[in-house]
């Protein structure tokens, strides 16, 4: 069949194209920004993609009329500049009013479990996009999914920051609600195995996996799995709002994702039916197993995709392309070009590792504050890291920057800065077969710019320096 997979450059729009390849279905990817979305080799050829944008009618008629199923992965949770869920509204709309046009033969749509009759502002986002896909008399089929984990997902990143790096937590009393994790393998199962099946055409169906339990024992779990001893302590007059600046400085979520999370959190996710074991008869993975197959897809650097790259948790909000020319007028300018006291093909390597667990090659530790300033100021800081170790992409994240050109045969990486600053920022590096050029560009925005880049000329000339000269060292 000839699918439509909207969102696909998102966390599961990304895990899903490759499977339904290779269930033999004719794929369409739909992507706002040709440049940030990235398939393996095998799978390029086999992909039709289309740039559009939900929110702009006019670029839809891009979609091809032949397409037959249609998947909505869209949401905007970590937008906050708008009303998140007038957006969703808005992205389901216009969606639908496009496959009424092609005379779609199934939508699919991921949302969100909980079955109480008070929900969050996410989840009754979810159920609202739910009930525009009902009452379209388009056939539909909803999943309605708990916690993913997954490497890379939102909900399991956070559970690995805070098991990982504190000994002792402090939690609010709501981590008592339970939840039924599934592995995000068994999502994209399901999800495939969906297509086509007009038994399933206007149902909703619940999926999860092999067991109920508690957020508290979630985090219990998974550092049983990493062998780690952990304390939870429960605090009562801990709020939503202080939740989620916690999860901030500890996490690699920002604050608006962190409140829809905590938010979430605040409700039973659990399944009240199991009519999906009838028409899909499936054994999903133990929690232990889950989290473990998570592991190790981190060991070997082979994750997918990651939340982090998805394109509604960036703070560039048009194509990467526009921000691959620097500007060189009313800018301030920092230029370092060194000899190369290693290979080039060395060089480079150090170039491409930059941040993350590798640190910035100079005074981490003043890295460290600026990153900490940032999560006070509402930004991504230093928690976000890198989603490998040793290869970028453009839209990678790598700290509190962002990928904007990487290309190793060339010997070059342009990175923009997503921190708070007042102006716009990029750090580039060009390594020839001698030199290493380093060039960080700042546009100040107003006075205010020009003193903040002018304050921290002492610091940056030391820090610029020393991380230009030991990358030529390739140290």
């Amino acid at each position: 069949m000839k699918i439509l997979v909207t969102g696909a450059g998102g966390y599961i729009g990304m895990r899903l194209i490759p499977s339904l390849i290779e269930a033999g279905h004719e794929i369409c990817a739909a992507v706002r920004d040709k440049d940030r979305f990235y398939l393996p080799e095998p799978f390029k050829e086999k992909v039709q993609v289309i740039e559009l944008d939900f929110l702009k009618p006019e670029t839809l008629d891009v979609i091809p009329e032949d397409i037959e199923v249609a998947f909505f992965l869209m949401h905007s949770m970590a937008n906050h500049k708008v009303d998140y869920a007038e957006l969703e509204h808005q992205l389901a709309g216009n969606f639908i009013a496009r496959m009424k046009q092609i005379s779609i033969k199934q939508i699919i749509f991921l949302s969100g479990l909980s079955n109480e009759l008070k929900l969050t502002k996410h989840m009754a986002s979810r159920r609202h996009v739910e009930d525009l896909l009902v009452s379209s008399n388009l056939p539909y089929t909803i999943l309605r999914a708990s916690i993913i984990l997954g490497a890379g997902s939102i909900s399991f990143e956070i559970i690995r920051d805070l098991v990982e790096k504190l000994p002792i937590m402090v939690a609010p009393i709501w981590v008592g609600k339970k939840c039924q994790p599934i592995a995000v393998f068994d999502v994209i199962y399901y999800l495939v195995n969906s297509v086509g099946k007009e038994q399933m055409f206007s149902h909703i169906y619940e999926i999860g996996g092999t067991e109920v339990l508690s957020y508290k024992e979630l985090l219990h779990r998974y550092a049983k799995v990493r062998k780690l001893k952990r304390w939870i302590l429960l605090l009562p007059l801990l709020t939503p709002r202080l939740s989620s600046y916690w999860l901030v400085f500890i996490t690699s979520s920002n604050y608006y994702i962190a409140r829809s999370l905590v938010d979430s959190m605040r409700v039973n996710s659990t399944m009240q039916n199991h009519d999906i074991d009838q028409i899909i008869p499936h054994e999903t993975l133990s929690i232990e197993e889950a989290l473990q197959r998570a592991l190790s897809k981190i060991e070997q650097n082979a994750v997918i995709s990651s939340w982090k790259t998805a394109f509604s948790f960036s703070d560039l909000h048009t194509k990467l392309a526009e921000y691959v020319e620097v500007p060189q007028d009313a800018v301030c300018k920092d230029v370092r070009e060194y000899p190369l006291k290693a290979t080039r093909e060395a060089v480079i390597a150090s170039v491409f590792s930059i941040g993350g667990n590798h640190g910035w090659y100079a005074l981490n530790w003043a890295w460290e504050i600026r990153g900490l300033i940032d999560r006070c100021f509402g930004g991504h800081g230093l928690n976000r890291g890198r989603t490998n170790p040793g290869d970028l992409r453009p839209g990678d994240t790598v700290d509190f920057w962002r990928v904007i050109r990487a290309d190793k045969e060339q010997g070059i990486l342009l990175l923009y800065a997503e921190m708070k600053v007042p102006g716009e920022a990029w750090l580039s590096f060009e390594i020839s077969e001698t030199t290493i050029k380093q060039t960080a560009t700042f546009r100040p925005k107003g006075v205010g710019g020009r003193l903040y880049w002018y304050s921290l000329w002492l610091v940056h000339q030391y820090i610029f320096s020393q991380m230009c000269k030991k990358l030529s060292m390739a140290k």
